[in-house]
């Protein structure tokens, strides 16, 4: 059963930016034209009404009329003239006044009629530009994210409104277009080990003499298969955790991360000739530990893969104003300034001979770049004249806000 109130508010028009407006404007002129007319009808109660003057027998000039004038020195039938006169004049005042009052009063309902129509309007043509801000970008899709809003007009509030959208719409058009790469990358990059893994499979089945050793060897190359999706799988997931954002805030030692990092490639640095130069001072800092050790490791392991013989990596660590900093810098290819940018996407590669067989799959510098993101990181990334790269993290300083997130984290597990 639909109550009163319910019947009623659905009489009422909707509560728009327009009527709000209208009521607004009308209200104001409303007010004004209500005090304008209240301090006129003040000002003319205040004032002496209708001027009666009189001469007395025994002056020559003429007074007022007034309450305050003597009447004892008149004869009687002028004093009773006079007092009659002056309720007369009263009596005059005080229908003017009403009549002024009564005359504001439809004045002033006029002016409310006219207020409400003209604030109306004017509410319109200021909205003018909102409404068709709110059309055209109700009609912009994934299909035709390239339209944009291109609102002309003087550089005011609604202005900046549509210039802000149209910098939305930006970075909106943005992301799709790298969503659309990433996906399809990552389908090919998916589907390239699983045709592989396929061909494997359907050769030793065509295979009616297949030995033991035949079969073992091709379950070897599938198990390395298995293994790089693995890792691939693992480094977009680390992408996806990275450009999520951190939930987890924890104080940790960047050069402890670092020097554990270096220890387990050391190895295979050594087995293709490269020499790696440490150097770890102490370099506080706070974050995820975990996704800091993945950024470390993808760096190290891009120095050591993109490579010359006989080159070099140094890594080091160090604290300057407060600001935890990682160093590393490796020999190798010349890299193009103009290829920067590119790299930093998912599955992008440099197409350069590598010190050894292993193929990365193109995220590396992608997921240094979304992890230094996620902490807030100065990340510098410049090539180094005779070749190889020179990258640089620097961490925010620590304030007492991380400082007390990383010890609440410490003492309650992450969130």
């Amino acid at each position: 059963m639909i109550t009163w109130p319910a019947r009623l508010r659905a009489w009422l028009p909707r509560g728009t930016i327009r009527l709000r407006l209208t009521l607004i404007y009308s209200g104001v002129i409303l007010l004004a034209g209500a005090a304008l007319l209240t301090i006129t009808y003040l000002l003319m109660r205040h004032t002496g009404g209708i001027g009666v003057f009189i001469r007395p027998p025994a002056s020559g000039a003429e007074t007022q009329l007034g309450d305050q004038v003597d009447l004892s020195n008149l004869p009687p039938a002028q004093q009773a003239l006079a007092r009659q006169l002056r309720a007369s004049a009263d009596h005059q005042r005080s229908s003017d006044l009403e009549q002024l009052l009564v005359q504001s009063g439809i004045a002033l309902a006029i002016t409310a009629v006219f207020a409400l129509v003209l604030g109306w309007f004017v509410a319109g043509r200021a909205l003018r530009p909102l409404r068709t801000i709110t059309a055209t970008t109700q009609q912009i899709t994934q299909h035709n994210l390239h339209e944009r809003l291109g609102l002309r007009g003087p550089a005011d509030e609604v202005k900046d409104l549509a210039d802000t959208i149209d910098g939305l719409l930006d970075r909106i058009e943005t992301a799709f277009d790298a969503q659309r790469r990433f996906v399809a990358n990552a389908s090919h990059e998916l589907r390239t080990p699983l045709t592989w893994e396929r061909a494997i499979i359907d050769v030793a089945l065509a295979n009616p003499h297949a030995s033991a050793a035949t079969l073992r060897a091709g379950y070897g190359e599938l198990l390395d298969s298995t293994q790089e999706q693995e890792r691939l799988i693992d480094a977009l997931l680390t992408l996806a955790s990275s450009e999520r954002g951190l939930d987890q805030h924890e104080a940790f030692d960047l050069a402890l991360i670092a020097e554990d990092v270096v220890l387990q490639y050391e190895p295979t640095a050594r087995a293709v000739g490269l020499t790696i130069n440490a150097r770890f001072d102490r370099a506080p800092a706070v974050g995820n530990p975990d996704l800091v050790k993945r950024l470390v490791a993808n760096l190290v392991s891009n120095a050591v893969r993109h490579n010359t013989a006989s080159g070099r990596v140094d890594v080091s660590t160090q604290t300057c104003q407060g600001r935890a900093t990682l160093t590393v810098v490796n020999t190798g290819p010349v890299v193009p300034s103009s290829d920067l940018d590119r790299l930093m996407e998912p599955f992008q590669r440099l197409a350069t001979p590598r010190t050894d067989r292993s193929g990365g799959n193109g995220l590396g510098l992608s997921i240094v770049h979304a992890i230094a993101t996620a902490h807030d990181t100065d990340l510098d990334i410049r090539p180094r004249p005779g070749g190889g790269l020179l990258v640089e993290v620097t961490f925010p300083a620590a304030t007492p806000d991380t400082e007390a997130r990383s010890s609440d984290t410490s003492r309650h597990g992450a969130p």
